[in-house]
């Protein structure tokens, strides 16, 4: 391995870590009940972010063909995104002076900017993504890996809108997507989701050695696209917002529906594949309760449940599973086999907000309770399956 090759795969180790500390923060905050703001901010800044940021550095060039233009990037961006994250999530609690918050939001939008403007510069000369990097072996996935490269700029894009806005919101001044869960539906679902979408679409059929049909492909790209900007610009009432959540709806749903079928047609008995289920059935589960409160109004006890059940479930689950891919447990040194930690991760996990969910919405704070407390001790075991892993690469 280059030196280079060597500086960004430790750097991509160092965010996938930070992640993972960022995912037991969240934990902390959801058993404590801390603000809303908070929780969200840890779950999609610290733990979503961090890890697609360091993979991204990873995967992305590799995708279009090409090598990281600064391989030294990361190392730039981590402190940046670190601070601006813990900024963004301590403005949210009240005897925070909202200082707090724009030097939050200044230190992560430096970050993005590290980010971007290097994937830019390293794609520069191929920004559609049309040449992929995919060998003769693979000629046939070349439609599929074309199409999810050409998603990817547009997660991007979303990236750009959504930091900038949340700068804004922070300084303040006014601008558009005023109400905080349109800047969340840019970044969650316009960059995260789509994100897992296309990468997964490059990733998830090498992994499992099958293909997904072209068809669904196309119908989760270009729906995944689209409608987080409807979604974000008409939030949180209105035809058009229904409209959006329909459209995001059928994107999610046959994301999982790929998923289901390379699963199905996969030989591959690997315990990440578990965690990318439980990720794409979250997914399900959400567009779901998107919908009831699309149709029937805001209720407190289904938006809570509805973002936490996206970030943790389907965005969360997706990357366990991913990660446990790229970084399997049987390398690390613990005191009970890996693949059992990492198939009690997932279970405790997606448990935890099987029961915190169904405690919410029955009114019973208990039972939501004891599901939080449960998700927390999936979190912990998270980091400590990761850090165990990375721990043992050192070592060697």
């Amino acid at each position: 391995m280059s030196t280079a090759s060597a500086t960004v795969s430790t750097w991509t180790r160092r965010f996938v870590a930070a992640g993972a500390l960022w995912l037991v923060l969240w934990s902390l905050t959801a058993v404590l009940a801390l603000p809303r703001r908070t929780e969200v901010t840890l779950a999609l800044f610290g733990f979503v972010f961090h890890t697609l940021f360091g993979k991204a550095y990873a995967l992305v060039p590799a995708y279009f063909d090409r090598e990281l233009a600064v391989p030294r990037a990361p190392t730039a961006q981590l402190p940046l995104s670190v601070l601006g994250t813990l900024g963004l999530a301590a403005a949210g609690l009240p005897w925070v002076p909202g200082v707090v918050g724009a030097a939050g939001a200044v230190l992560w939008a430096a970050g993005v900017a590290v980010f971007l403007g290097t994937l830019a510069w390293t794609v520069r000369d191929n920004l559609a993504g049309a040449e992929t990097g995919t060998g003769d072996h693979d000629a046939s996935r070349r439609t599929v890996d074309r199409m999810a490269n050409a998603a990817m700029p547009v997660a991007f894009a979303y990236l750009v809108v959504g930091t900038a806005v949340l700068v804004a919101a922070n300084i303040p001044v006014d601008a558009p997507f005023a109400y905080a869960p349109q800047r969340t539906h840019l970044f969650a679902a316009g960059t995260a989701a789509l994100l897992v979408f296309s990468v997964g679409f490059r990733l998830l059929p090498r992994l499992f050695v099958a293909d997904p049909p072209e068809p669904l492909v196309a119908v989760v790209l270009s729906l995944g696209a689209g409608a987080p900007a409807i979604l974000a610009l008409t939030l949180p009432a209105g035809p058009i917002f229904r409209l959006g959540a329909v459209l995001e709806a059928l994107a999610v749903v046959a994301f999982a529906l790929a998923v289901l079928w390379l699963v199905i047609e996969s030989d591959r008995e690997r315990v990440g594949r578990y965690g990318v289920v439980l990720g794409a059935l979250s997914g399900v589960a959400v567009v779901v309760l998107g919908l009831w409160f699309a149709l029937g109004g805001l209720d407190d006890a289904l938006v809570v449940t509805h973002y936490r059940v996206a970030l943790i479930g389907f965005l969360g689950l997706t990357i366990v599973g991913v990660a446990t891919q790229f970084y399997p447990p049987a390398v690390g040194e613990f005191p009970i086999e890996g693949d059992r930690l990492a198939l009690g991760v997932m279970a405790t996990l997606a448990g935890g907000l099987v029961v915190d969910g169904a405690g919410r919405l029955g009114e019973l704070p208990a039972v939501a309770t004891s599901g939080l407390a449960l998700a927390a001790l999936g979190a912990v075991g998270y980091a400590w399956l990761l850090l165990g892993i990375f721990r043992g690469r050192v070592r060697r």
